[in-house]
Protein backbone atom coordinates (compact mmCIF):
# COMPACT_ATOMS: atom_id res chain seq x y z
CA UNK A 1 0.00 0.00 0.00
CA UNK A 2 1.39 3.43 -0.67
CA UNK A 3 2.04 6.49 1.74
CA UNK A 4 -0.85 8.29 0.16
CA UNK A 5 -3.55 5.39 0.33
CA UNK A 6 -2.33 5.24 4.19
CA UNK A 7 -2.96 8.46 4.56
CA UNK A 8 -6.84 8.12 3.24
CA UNK A 9 -7.41 5.00 5.09
CA UNK A 10 -6.24 7.02 8.07
CA UNK A 11 -8.49 10.31 7.28
CA UNK A 12 -11.46 8.03 6.33
CA UNK A 13 -11.20 6.48 9.77
CA UNK A 14 -11.05 9.16 11.35
CA UNK A 15 -7.37 8.66 13.03
CA UNK A 16 -6.29 12.42 13.39
CA UNK A 17 -3.00 12.20 15.32
CA UNK A 18 -1.93 9.88 13.04
CA UNK A 19 -2.85 12.62 9.71
CA UNK A 20 -0.10 14.96 9.71
CA UNK A 21 2.88 12.57 10.01
CA UNK A 22 0.52 10.07 7.19
CA UNK A 23 0.99 13.32 5.15
CA UNK A 24 4.94 14.09 5.53
CA UNK A 25 5.68 10.19 5.26
CA UNK A 26 3.40 10.67 1.58
CA UNK A 27 5.46 13.86 0.91
CA UNK A 28 9.37 12.26 1.88
CA UNK A 29 8.54 9.23 -0.33
CA UNK A 30 8.02 11.45 -2.89
CA UNK A 31 4.72 11.97 -3.53
CA UNK A 32 3.53 15.25 -5.20
CA UNK A 33 1.49 18.06 -3.15
CA UNK A 34 -1.45 18.02 -5.16
CA UNK A 35 -1.85 14.33 -4.99
CA UNK A 36 -1.21 13.94 -1.34
CA UNK A 37 -4.20 16.72 -1.34
CA UNK A 38 -6.82 15.31 -3.68
CA UNK A 39 -5.69 11.21 -3.57
CA UNK A 40 -4.77 11.24 0.26
CA UNK A 41 -6.69 14.09 2.15
CA UNK A 42 -10.42 14.81 -0.16
CA UNK A 43 -11.07 11.68 -1.97
CA UNK A 44 -11.31 10.03 1.64
CA UNK A 45 -13.77 13.15 2.43
CA UNK A 46 -15.65 12.40 -0.79
CA UNK A 47 -16.26 8.68 -0.12
CA UNK A 48 -17.38 9.19 3.67
CA UNK A 49 -20.08 12.25 1.86
CA UNK A 50 -21.16 9.57 -0.36
CA UNK A 51 -21.42 7.16 2.49
CA UNK A 52 -23.45 9.84 4.80
CA UNK A 53 -25.67 10.72 2.21
CA UNK A 54 -26.61 7.16 1.34
CA UNK A 55 -27.11 6.57 5.90
CA UNK A 56 -24.46 4.78 6.29
CA UNK A 57 -22.74 6.86 9.14
CA UNK A 58 -23.49 9.81 10.64
CA UNK A 59 -22.82 13.61 11.22
CA UNK A 60 -20.23 12.97 13.68
CA UNK A 61 -18.16 10.72 11.74
CA UNK A 62 -17.86 12.85 9.14
CA UNK A 63 -16.76 16.02 11.20
CA UNK A 64 -13.72 14.11 12.83
CA UNK A 65 -12.55 12.75 9.40
CA UNK A 66 -13.36 16.36 8.22
CA UNK A 67 -11.11 17.66 11.06
CA UNK A 68 -8.14 15.25 10.35
CA UNK A 69 -8.44 16.26 6.49
CA UNK A 70 -8.00 19.86 8.01
CA UNK A 71 -5.02 19.10 9.81
CA UNK A 72 -3.46 17.51 6.62
CA UNK A 73 -4.44 20.45 4.07
CA UNK A 74 -2.98 22.59 6.33
CA UNK A 75 0.23 21.08 5.80
CA UNK A 76 -0.13 20.94 2.33
CA UNK A 77 -1.18 24.55 1.24
CA UNK A 78 2.34 25.91 1.87
CA UNK A 79 3.39 23.58 -0.64
CA UNK A 80 0.80 24.53 -3.35
CA UNK A 81 0.66 28.07 -3.23
CA UNK A 82 4.64 28.94 -3.09
CA UNK A 83 6.53 29.73 -6.27
CA UNK A 84 6.01 32.54 -8.67
CA UNK A 85 2.45 31.78 -10.13
CA UNK A 86 0.62 34.22 -12.55
CA UNK A 87 -2.47 35.46 -10.96
CA UNK A 88 -5.19 34.07 -13.38
CA UNK A 89 -8.45 36.15 -11.69
CA UNK A 90 -9.79 37.34 -8.49
CA UNK A 91 -12.77 35.45 -6.90
CA UNK A 92 -14.77 35.96 -4.21
CA UNK A 93 -15.91 32.86 -2.59
CA UNK A 94 -18.40 32.00 0.36
CA UNK A 95 -21.33 29.21 1.99
CA UNK A 96 -24.72 31.09 1.48
CA UNK A 97 -27.07 32.64 4.41
CA UNK A 98 -27.97 29.65 7.04
CA UNK A 99 -25.15 27.39 6.20
CA UNK A 100 -22.87 26.49 7.99
CA UNK A 101 -20.55 24.22 6.04
CA UNK A 102 -17.67 25.12 4.57
CA UNK A 103 -15.16 22.07 3.69
CA UNK A 104 -16.52 22.20 -0.03
CA UNK A 105 -15.56 25.96 -0.12
CA UNK A 106 -12.29 25.87 1.29
CA UNK A 107 -11.02 23.26 -0.64
CA UNK A 108 -12.16 25.12 -3.66
CA UNK A 109 -10.24 28.30 -2.05
CA UNK A 110 -7.29 26.09 -1.88
CA UNK A 111 -6.99 24.88 -5.64
CA UNK A 112 -7.81 28.64 -6.78
CA UNK A 113 -5.13 30.15 -4.98
CA UNK A 114 -2.55 26.82 -6.03
CA UNK A 115 -3.67 27.41 -9.68
CA UNK A 116 -2.80 31.05 -9.59
CA UNK A 117 -6.41 32.47 -8.43
CA UNK A 118 -6.34 35.24 -5.91
CA UNK A 119 -9.21 34.42 -3.33
CA UNK A 120 -11.43 36.27 -0.74
CA UNK A 121 -13.06 34.46 0.92
CA UNK A 122 -16.14 35.81 3.15
CA UNK A 123 -16.54 32.50 4.92
CA UNK A 124 -19.99 31.09 5.92
CA UNK A 125 -23.18 32.11 6.36
CA UNK A 126 -23.07 34.89 3.71
CA UNK A 127 -26.14 37.13 3.34
CA UNK A 128 -27.17 38.11 -0.48
CA UNK A 129 -26.31 41.90 1.14
CA UNK A 130 -23.20 41.23 2.86
CA UNK A 131 -22.10 39.34 -1.01
CA UNK A 132 -23.15 42.90 -2.93
CA UNK A 133 -21.61 45.06 -0.82
CA UNK A 134 -18.10 42.94 -0.99
CA UNK A 135 -18.19 43.03 -4.73
CA UNK A 136 -19.34 47.34 -4.94
CA UNK A 137 -16.17 47.79 -2.76
CA UNK A 138 -14.18 45.59 -4.68
CA UNK A 139 -14.50 46.42 -8.63
CA UNK A 140 -11.38 43.56 -9.16
CA UNK A 141 -13.67 41.07 -8.53
CA UNK A 142 -14.45 38.53 -11.43
CA UNK A 143 -15.97 35.20 -10.01
CA UNK A 144 -18.35 34.59 -7.76
CA UNK A 145 -18.42 31.57 -5.90
CA UNK A 146 -20.99 30.22 -3.86
CA UNK A 147 -21.59 26.45 -2.01
CA UNK A 148 -24.29 25.40 0.14
CA UNK A 149 -24.88 22.38 1.52
CA UNK A 150 -28.43 21.69 2.55
CA UNK A 151 -31.66 21.97 0.14
CA UNK A 152 -32.91 24.60 2.52
CA UNK A 153 -30.35 26.83 1.91
CA UNK A 154 -29.56 26.45 -1.71
CA UNK A 155 -31.92 28.94 -2.56
CA UNK A 156 -29.99 31.79 -1.28
CA UNK A 157 -28.06 31.92 -4.13
CA UNK A 158 -30.53 32.59 -6.23
CA UNK A 159 -31.87 35.40 -3.55
CA UNK A 160 -28.24 36.65 -3.96
CA UNK A 161 -27.58 36.40 -8.17
CA UNK A 162 -31.28 38.81 -7.53
CA UNK A 163 -29.69 41.04 -5.50
CA UNK A 164 -26.90 41.76 -7.36
CA UNK A 165 -29.40 42.34 -10.60
CA UNK A 166 -31.16 45.00 -8.44
CA UNK A 167 -27.53 46.53 -7.51
CA UNK A 168 -26.87 46.83 -11.62
CA UNK A 169 -23.64 44.53 -10.35
CA UNK A 170 -24.90 41.36 -11.95
CA UNK A 171 -22.49 41.56 -15.35
CA UNK A 172 -19.76 42.42 -13.68
CA UNK A 173 -18.91 39.01 -12.52
CA UNK A 174 -19.01 35.48 -13.27
CA UNK A 175 -21.22 33.67 -11.08
CA UNK A 176 -20.18 29.74 -10.12
CA UNK A 177 -21.92 27.38 -7.94
CA UNK A 178 -21.66 24.28 -5.91
CA UNK A 179 -22.89 21.86 -3.28
CA UNK A 180 -24.38 18.59 -2.58
CA UNK A 181 -28.37 19.70 -3.13
CA UNK A 182 -27.41 21.76 -6.59
CA UNK A 183 -26.59 20.87 -9.94
CA UNK A 184 -26.34 22.15 -13.40
CA UNK A 185 -30.03 22.29 -14.02
CA UNK A 186 -30.33 24.67 -11.16
CA UNK A 187 -27.58 26.95 -11.84
CA UNK A 188 -29.35 27.20 -14.73
CA UNK A 189 -32.21 27.63 -13.23
CA UNK A 190 -31.01 30.43 -11.02
CA UNK A 191 -29.06 32.26 -13.97
CA UNK A 192 -25.55 30.91 -12.60
CA UNK A 193 -22.81 30.94 -14.73
CA UNK A 194 -21.74 27.50 -13.95
CA UNK A 195 -21.47 24.79 -12.01
CA UNK A 196 -18.82 22.38 -10.44
CA UNK A 197 -19.57 19.12 -8.77
CA UNK A 198 -16.47 19.01 -6.48
CA UNK A 199 -13.16 21.47 -6.09
CA UNK A 200 -10.92 19.97 -8.90
CA UNK A 201 -13.42 21.07 -11.88
CA UNK A 202 -14.07 24.20 -10.10
CA UNK A 203 -10.95 25.46 -10.87
CA UNK A 204 -11.40 24.61 -14.55
CA UNK A 205 -14.68 26.29 -14.17
CA UNK A 206 -13.18 29.45 -13.01
CA UNK A 207 -10.79 29.33 -15.54
CA UNK A 208 -13.52 28.47 -18.65
CA UNK A 209 -15.30 31.49 -17.39
CA UNK A 210 -12.57 33.97 -17.55
CA UNK A 211 -11.87 32.91 -21.17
Amino acid sequence: MSKISELAKIVEEGRIDEVVPAVQAALDEGAAPLDVLNDGLVEPINVLGEKFRLGEIYVPELLIASKGMKEGVAVIKPLLVSGDIKVLGRCLFCTVEGDMHDIGKNLVTLLCESAGFEVVDLGMDVEPDEIVEAIEEDPTIQILGMSAMLTTTMYAMKDTIEALEEAGLRDKVKIMIGGAPVNQDFADKIGADGYSPNAPMAVELAKKLLG
